[in-house]
């Protein structure tokens, strides 16, 4: 049995998404905080709602969906009570594996997670990485979980506020750039609807074409950006006003975050 722990807006898609992928509603369980949330995850999806301690006794993988400020408590609930041979599978942001097994009985295997938004459409970028007692197959076993609702890739533990600053804030970024070109729009006379139509299938169509072209993005720019036409005199504003630089430069104040919020 699977079980999901804090089943909020990230742990109910997983659990959307496992069940499209075939699973039976009889091999998962959830926890939820507030009764009412409970009622309507037991209504949607047909699957038992039980208690941290009760799926910590009985799931052959427990999934850790909780906050990251809520980790700690949960963990002293449940710690001992999690079989030494059971999976342990955190998504919670910042939390390290080292983190979890010093507050699980000896030998239980931990897989951190980051995991995105777009995970409620099938399309997240899930990053994994093994803790000190994870093996090949608790790997795979996390790999056949998440693969249903995205695309999945294991680094090294030590990559991964890195990962958390890149992907899992990495939408942010791109809603942020489609808002400011919808704003240009509009600034050039066009309705805020129709700006936001050519915008979002602009980003749809170079995300495919990055994702199936296997071309570097330099030559997919070059090949929209002719001799002294309108894409280069876009470029070198862009240049001139430190768009690269400060892309970098955000991307490490959300990476050196994250491990502030990591240290508490």
């Amino acid at each position: 049995m699977i079980a999901i722990l804090g089943a909020g807006k990230m742990g109910e898609a997983l659990l959307s998404g496992v069940l499209r992928a075939g699973r039976r509603p009889a091999e998962l369980a959830a926890t939820a905080r507030r009764e009412e949330r409970a009622a309507l995850l037991r209504e949607r999806y047909g699957i038992e709602i039980t208690t941290n301690v009760a799926a910590a006794r009985t799931a052959d993988t427990l999934v850790l969906a909780v906050k990251p400020q809520d980790m700690g408590v949960l963990l002293e609930e449940i710690g001992p009570h999690v079989p030494p041979g059971h999976l342990v599978i955190s998504m919670a942001a910042g939390i390290t594996s080292a983190f979890i097994e010093a507050r699980l009985p000896e030998g239980v295997p931990v897989v951190r997670v980051m995991s995105n938004t777009p995970v409620h459409v099938d399309e997240a970028m899930s990053v994994i990485s093994a803790g000190s007692h994870a093996g090949e197959e608790h790997l795979k076993l996390a790999e056949e979980l998440l693969s249903p609702v995205g695309k999945v890739l294991r680094i090294p533990e030590s990559l991964q506020d890195g990962a958390t600053a890149l992907s899992g804030s990495g939408p942010a970024y791109f809603y942020y750039l489609v808002e400011a070109m919808v704003d240009a729009g509009i600034l050039l006379g066009m309705p805020r609807a129709a700006a936001l139509e050519m915008v979002v299938q602009s980003a749809v169509g170079a995300a495919v074409m990055l994702r199936d072209s296997g071309e570097h993005p330099v030559l997919l720019r070059e090949a929209v950006t002719s001799p002294g036409g309108t894409t280069i005199a876009a470029i070198r504003e862009l240049e001139r006003h430190g768009v690269r630089a400060a892309v970098l430069e955000a991307i490490e104040a959300a990476r050196n975050r994250g491990r502030e919020l990591a240290g508490g």
